[in-house]
């Protein structure tokens, strides 16, 4: 085990390249299930989430190859093999096997997924999916089993607005019978990148990135090559970054149209911001920043998964800045952690008030979660003085080469292992 240790309050500036977006990785990979020869997925992120997938599709029989950012996966060979625990278990996205599986095999056992601890996460609506298709499901010890004689066609209303849900009922519909209307459904720019996947490969799909995704089911899927899009969460972290103690930071490799909510955020608390075609430059050195209020909603609204890195920047703001987040209530782990780095936040129900700027200091700090280890190692690079931030397996599932892209830009940034000391403290944590 690694903590990653930070050397405050040096000013970064140069360019950074985004890699692909994590969030369409766990479902292309699984994607892939349904065809029928060879799919080529480029521009991969070099994350624990990929490789987690690539074994997965080996245990059940797939043929895969990753060279540099490239997955090669021949799914001829597979079978439907159960997976009630394992590997399944580390992956919040793997019941993306479930809708990938039921496509092509008619049947799976998946177990029920793990990652992040973010509050219930629930799967409901895509069971409710699944049995509209035609399928029969049952929970039995932890595991979900799903079986159809055949898929059919259905009309699907989503009572909440579910990404997971959305990518995974496309999943089953495009190897069903007849058509597949999924109404209320998710429009963030991974579902598109999905459903542009499915395509390639011979789906019929219209209205992907709409609240109305139409399906009519093909028999047989084939082969394709495909690029993923750009991960928008990773470039909004260092966009976030760049704001807070950067002197120039360009963002290479970015959809600007997939951030336009950060980018009005930081423009309303002063930060000097332009945008290209596939690039954005940040300089937040000169501004005095100003306090905002942000509350995250679904697609195209301010992302769930911008909101914690977003709230250690509000530190650095003049006044009394609220974050609301709507969509995980339970996302507030990192607070407490920044407390400890001397911010000056309280939370009230699903709200953070931040009261700033308070110069935070560098401490020994754990991350809960994924973008909670976002939020702290940004502050760690806002602090004076060293910080320690322990739980880098969570920050391994999004972020790939953190510390070369952050050295690379001019931060003082290094991993070191953990003493057999304080691997005891953190198991009693």
């Amino acid at each position: 085990m690694e903590k990653l240790k930070i050397a405050g309050g040096y000013p970064l500036k140069g360019t950074v390249r985004i890699s692909g977006a994590k969030n369409s990785a766990v479902a292309l990979i699984p994607a892939t299930i349904l065809a029928e020869s060879p799919v080529t997925i480029e521009g991969l992120p070099e994350i624990s989430d990929v490789e987690i997938l690539k074994d997965l599709l080996e245990e059940i029989g797939g043929k895969v190859e990753i060279t540099n950012d490239e997955m090669t996966v021949d799914p001829s060979t597979m079978i439907s093999m159960p997976l009630p625990n394992g590997k399944v278990k580390k992956l919040r996205a793997s019941y993306y096997l479930m809708g990938a599986m039921l496509g092509r095999f008619k049947k799976a056992v998946i177990g029920l997924p793990g990652g992040c601890h973010l509050g219930p996460r629930p799967i409901d609506q895509h069971i409710k999916g699944f049995e509209a298709l035609g399928a029969q499901i049952t929970n039995e010890q932890g595991a979900i089993y799903l079986r159809a004689d055949e898929l059919r066609g259905a009309r699907i209303y989503l009572d909440v607005v579910s990404v997971g849900a959305t990518i995974n009922i496309m999943l089953a519909a495009v190897r069903a019978k007849g058509r597949t209307i999924i109404e209320n459904a998710a429009k963030e720019p991974e579902i598109i990148d999905v459903a542009t996947l499915l395509t390639n490969m011979g789906a019929k799909i219209k209205g992907a990135g709409t609240d109305v995704i139409r399906i009519d089911g093909v028999d047989t899927l084939h082969g394709c090559r495909h690029t993923i899009i750009p991960d928008r969460i990773e470039a909004g972290t260092y966009m976030i970054l760049g704001a807070a103690v950067g002197e120039g930071v360009l963002i290479d490799n970015v959809i600007p149209q997939h951030l336009e909510s950060l980018i009005a955020k930081l423009r309303e608390m002063g930060v000097h911001i332009e945008s290209g075609d596939d690039q954005v430059f940040v300089d937040g050195g000169a501004a005095k920043l100003k306090a905002v209020d942000i509350k995250t909603l679904v697609y195209p609204g301010f992302p769930t998964d911008l909101q914690q890195p977003f709230t250690t920047l509000l530190t650095k703001a003049a006044g009394s800045s609220v974050v609301t987040d709507t969509i995980y209530g339970a996302r507030f782990k990192h607070i407490d952690e920044l407390r400890r780095m001397n911010a000056n936040i309280k939370v009230e129900g699903r709200s953070a008030i931040i009261n700033g700027p308070i110069q935070l200091q560098g401490a020994k700090v754990k991350a809960s979660d994924l973008r909670a280890g976002a939020a702290l190692f940004i502050a760690g690079l806002m602090a004076e003085g060293i910080t320690e931030v322990t739980g880098l397996e969570h920050i391994d599932r999004g972020y790939s080469n953190l510390v070369e892209k952050l050295n690379g830009l001019g931060a003082t940034v290094w991993r070191e292992a953990l003493t057999e000391e304080e691997v005891e403290q953190l198991k009693n944590t």
